[in-house]
C-alpha cells in the first residue's frame, strides 16, 4: 500500500482551499462552511484513528459500546441540525436518534453475529467501521425524510385539517406525505445501489482494492455493505417517519404544528 505523508495531504487540502476562494469570488457564500467542514474532517478522522488504534490494542465490549454510543449521539444531533423545521424540545433530537438506534444498531449486530461470525462479535476492526457506514447513510436518509415530512405538513396544513374534518384518521390524513417522505429518504441509497459498479466504485470496495485485497473479495464485501445500508436506511426511515407523523397530532388527532420550529 502506498503510504501518504503530510505533504500529500496538504496538496489535497489546497484543492479545497481553491474551491473556497472561488466561492468567495462568485459570492456563493459557502466558503466558511466548506473550510469548517474540511477542518472538522481532518481533526475528527485523526482523533478516531487514534481511538481505533487504542481499541484494536485493547478489545473490550465496554469501550466498543462507549464509542458506538458516542457515534449514535453525534449522528442524532446531525439529523436534527439538517432539518429546516424540526420538533421542539427533546423530540427534535430523540426521533432521529431512536430511529437510528433501532435500525443501524440492530442491523450491525445482526451482520456481526450472523453473517461475519467473528469472535468476539464486537471486534472493533469490524464493528466500528460497519456501524459507522450504517449510521452515516441512515442519518442522511432519516434527515431527508423528516425534513420532507415536516415541510409538507407545514405547507399542506389546510389540506390535512380538511381531511380530518371529513372524518379521516390522522394516519389517513398524512398518508401521501408519509409515502413521499419515505421515498425521499430512500432515494440516495437506491441511486447508490443502481449506479454501483457502473457509474461509481463504492468507498469500501475502493479502499480494499487500494489496500491490496483481491477485487472479487472486495466486491463481496461491498455487496454485503450495500445491502446492509439499504436495510438500515429503510428501517430507520420507516421508524422516523412513523414516529414523527404521529407526533404531528395530539391525543384527539388534531394537527399540532406548534410542536415544530424553524431551524
Amino acid at each position: 500500500m502506498i503510504t501518504l505523508n503530510y505533504i500529500d495531504l496538504a496538496i489535497a487540502a489546497s484543492l479545497v482551499l481553491l474551491l473556497a476562494l472561488l466561492s468567495v469570488r462568485m459570492h456563493v457564500n459557502i466558503s466558511r462552511q466548506l473550510l469548517v467542514a474540511a477542518l472538522r474532517t481532518a481533526i475528527q478522522l485523526t482523533l478516531i484513528g487514534l481511538v481505533l488504534k487504542a481499541l484494536f490494542a485493547n478489545v473490550q465490549l465496554a469501550w466498543v459500546s462507549l464509542l458506538a454510543l458516542f457515534m449514535l449521539l453525534v449522528a442524532g444531533r446531525e439529523v436534527m441540525a439538517r432539518q429546516e423545521r424540526r420538533f421542539k424540545g427533546w423530540w427534535g433530537y430523540a426521533v432521529g436518534t431512536f430511529s437510528m438506534f433501532l435500525s443501524s444498531f440492530a442491523v450491525t449486530v445482526f451482520a456481526l453475529v450472523v453473517i461475519l461470525g467473528e469472535s468476539p462479535w464486537y471486534t472493533p476492526q469490524y464493528a466500528i467501521p460497519l456501524l459507522g457506514m450504517l449510521l452515516g447513510n441512515t442519518m442522511n436518509g432519516i434527515a431527508i425524510a423528516m425534513d420532507r415530512l415536516t415541510h409538507a405538513a407545514w405547507e399542506q396544513r389546510a389540506v390535512i385539517e380538511a381531511r380530518l374534518m371529513l372524518g379521516q384518521r390522522w394516519d389517513e390524513a398524512v398518508s401521501e406525505m408519509r409515502r413521499q417522505a419515505i421515498r425521499s429518504g430512500m432515494i440516495p441509497i437506491i441511486n447508490a445501489m443502481a449506479a454501483a459498479g457502473v457509474v461509481s466504485l463504492p468507498g469500501m470496495m475502493t479502499g480494499q482494492i487500494l489496500a491490496g485485497a483481491p477485487p472479487v473479495e472486495a466486491v463481496k464485501y461491498q455487496i454485503l455493505i450495500m445491502f446492509l445500508i439499504a436495510a438500515g436506511t429503510g428501517l430507520g426511515t420507516l421508524a422516523a417517519v412513523t414516529i414523527g407523523s404521529r407526533r404531528l397530532f395530539d391525543e384527539r388527532q388534531r394537527l399540532c404544528l406548534e410542536r415544530l420550529r424553524e431551524k
